[in-house]
């Protein structure tokens, strides 16, 4: 038989869920390959690939707003793909976790935080060494890379790793009650956020009428403000990142009453009629 001891103390306790954390992460970070380091491979060759994409289409179309910020065009596009990759995975890992429907929360020492935290640190994890061996490479082979702020940009990549992981809890409580409609909303959010994350021009350059179809979305401060640090020569003007941590917030909030509710009212026999 299985046996969990429980901690008689708080600490105790803080300790073994940190336990926990780790080894769920460590799991969600091989779960892609058997192997770590082809998992770390992978979601390098996944970022070089949106790069490039976006560079090549953003040269066709005459480079966007590079010439008001008057720096390196490759910096100027990973500064968009990167927190924009990094959001739309961070989106994925949470509304794709197990609710508490899952078979795994019946074991004792397990729990739908420590999912949710595997999942969202393993991504964070992912990314940011990707992301990481990427500037490395570039800086080392084609040209050195100068970062105003490097302080403000990883800041700005956490804020997107932050909001990603909000609205993924928000669709992953909707999921066991609507399955098929959060998998839509979770694609139209995605797809929405090839156009509306503004990662193709800078806020500084949109007018009043068009600024207004893009300021809704968290995603488009966070990548104008990230190009504010990154940048000596642009200072963004119409974008806050404190609207992007505030609707995180709000999202993580409705985010765990939801959770809380669908863990109250959830079923096992949810899916025998599905």
């Amino acid at each position: 038989m299985f046996y969990f001891k429980r901690n008689q103390t708080l600490l105790g306790g803080a300790f073994t869920t940190a336990e926990l954390v780790f080894h769920a992460t460590v799991r969600k970070v091989r779960s892609q390959h058997p192997n770590a380091i082809v998992a770390i491979l992978i979601n390098v060759l996944q970022l070089v690939v949106m790069g490039t994409t976006f560079y090549l289409l953003m040269s066709l179309m005459g480079r966007g707003g590079i010439p008001k910020i008057r720096g390196e065009f490759l910096l100027y596009v990973l500064s968009g793909v990167f927190p924009f990759m990094l959001h739309i995975q961070s989106i994925g890992a949470i509304s794709g976790v197990g609710s508490a429907n899952n078979p795994m929360m019946l074991h004792s020492p397990m729990n739908v935080m420590v999912t949710i935290l595997s999942a969202a640190l393993g991504i964070l994890y992912k990314q940011l060494l990707a992301m990481f061996v990427i500037l490395f490479i570039y800086s080392v082979a084609v040209a050195p890379i100068e970062v105003q702020d490097p302080g403000g940009a990883f800041a700005m990549l956490i804020m997107a790793w932050f909001t990603g992981c909000a609205v993924g809890l928000v669709f992953m409580a909707m999921k066991p009650w609507f399955p098929t409609t959060v998998g839509m909303l979770t694609n139209i959010y995605r797809r929405l956020n090839m156009v509306f994350s503004g990662k193709m021009f800078v806020a500084n350059t949109l007018g009043g009428g068009l600024l207004m179809m893009f300021a809704w979305n968290p995603l488009f401060h966070i990548i104008d403000q990230c190009r504010g640090f990154i940048f000596r020569n642009y200072f963004p003007r119409n974008t806050s990142w404190e609207y992007a941590l505030w609707v995180g917030i709000a999202l993580l909030m409705i985010g765990l009453m939801a959770e809380f509710f669908t863990r109250q009212h959830v079923s096992q026999s949810w899916n025998a009629r599905r």
